[in-house]
């Protein structure tokens, strides 16, 4: 194919524009540069210097030079508030809702923001109030999108306040818009209303609660344990012990959580021996540190320390963990003759009794935090139900 000769003629033309487009570009950037205050430069620097205090301080001047500058009102607000400092985030984003030439989606956004930083700040009637105004918003309007964002934080607000009639109606909206299940939640709502009723004597009203809990989420185990209590305080062991042994068909693993109040109904409605009997199978079945110490308990109390101590060995060989070991040194503590062996296991229960103290906890699944107590609710995350109702060493230590 041959050159055309008209094509070396077009090179430098391609070159001249580009060389004009880059001038323009640069005298902009240089106008834009002016443009900004020296101490949006000062700003910067100091970011750079890993100095965000004096960033800050910079980038505030910037405001009181510029209120234009909406996006750094953002920008400022959101970063006083990870940073705890809330007052200044509420007076950030309450400056930009004063500005007249704010535009609307702008606007929701301040909002939301706002609302953000009462909720932080642990005012939560202004936090309610504030996504009150967002949740209601068309999805199309300004503050659409943030319109299911305020419902969530409404729900999370609801639950904080204990305000457990309000977070069913929200979890049931949430649930109805996004098709997402809020089943365990619900339930658990309720479980917290049946209880505020059991706490003021009205079990009538507790038991309704339940009863719906349980149509919400047949696999409330919860339910199931308060619907116990309620007839273990009515003086109806068997009624209780129904209550509890359908636990197993919903979860067997919160069947240790029970263990206690199996063994005391059944010794209320005097079959103490079939309780024992009930609670030996869960722990062939089920394995679970809680019903190890009960079924062992029991076993020591009602049958001696020698079938305590075949029942702790057994179970020890299946699943060797340090409470069964505690236990097994605890059975042979009772039945030893023998003063200075006595003392030799005392000595070496102590050491080990020391270690299962401090591995007697529950862990939450979701961040990990340890109670000695089995919370519902997760007192770090706020997760329901996040705590697996087996100890620390099931977890860590169990081969």
């Amino acid at each position: 194919m041959e050159l055309e000769y008209w094509w070396l003629l077009g090179f430098p033309i391609f070159f001249g524009l580009g060389w004009l487009a880059a001038r323009i570009d640069i005298k902009h950037l240089v106008k834009d540069s002016r443009a900004l205050p020296t101490s949006y430069f000062k700003g910067l620097n100091f970011l750079l210097n890993e100095q965000p205090d004096k960033a800050i301080e910079a980038f505030i001047e910037v405001v009181k030079v510029d209120p234009e500058t909406v996006e750094l009102h953002f920008a400022l607000g959101s970063l006083f508030r990870r940073r705890g400092e809330y007052d200044r985030a509420i007076r950030m984003h309450q400056h930009l809702l004063e500005r007249a030439d704010l535009a609307g989606e702008q606007r929701a956004t301040a909002l939301f923001e706002l609302g953000q930083d009462y909720l932080k700040a642990g005012i939560l009637d202004r936090a309610e109030e504030v996504f009150h105004k967002l949740a209601d918003v068309p999805p199309h309007a300004a503050g659409g999108p943030q319109a299911g964002e305020a419902r969530l934080f409404l729900l999370e607000i609801f639950q904080q306040e204990k305000d457990w009639d309000k977070a069913v109606a929200m979890a049931q909206r949430l649930e109805t818009e996004t098709g997402k299940s809020r089943a365990k939640e619900i339930a658990n709502f309720f479980c917290e209303l049946a209880a505020n009723e059991a706490t003021h004597s009205r079990p009538d009203a507790a038991r309704a609660h339940l009863e719906t809990a349980l149509e919400a989420n047949r696999k409330s185990v919860r339910a199931s344990i308060q619907l116990g209590d309620l007839e273990k305080v009515a003086n109806r062991a068997e009624g209780a012990i129904e209550h509890w042994k359908r636990i197993e068909a919903q979860n067997p693993a919160y069947l240790a959580l029970v263990a206690q109040r199996l063994l005391e109904a059944h010794r209320e409605a005097g079959r103490l021996e079939d309780g024992l009997t009930l609670l030996t199978g869960y722990l062939e079945r089920y394995p679970s540190l809680d019903l190890l110490d009960a079924v062992f308990q029991s076993t020591l109390e009602s049958k001696g320390a020698e079938a305590a101590y075949k029942l702790v060995r057994d179970e020890l060989r299946r699943n060797p963990t340090l409470l069964g070991l505690d236990r097994l040194l605890e059975a042979q503590i009772v039945g030893a003759a023998n003063p200075e062996r006595r003392r030799d296991l005392e000595l070496v229960r102590n050491l080990v009794h020391s270690h299962t103290r401090r591995l007697a906890r529950y862990r939450c699944e979701n961040c990990g935090f340890k109670a000695r107590q089995f919370h519902w609710l997760c007192p770090a995350c706020g997760g329901w139900e996040t705590y697996p109702p087996r100890r620390s060493e099931e977890f860590d230590l169990t081969p």
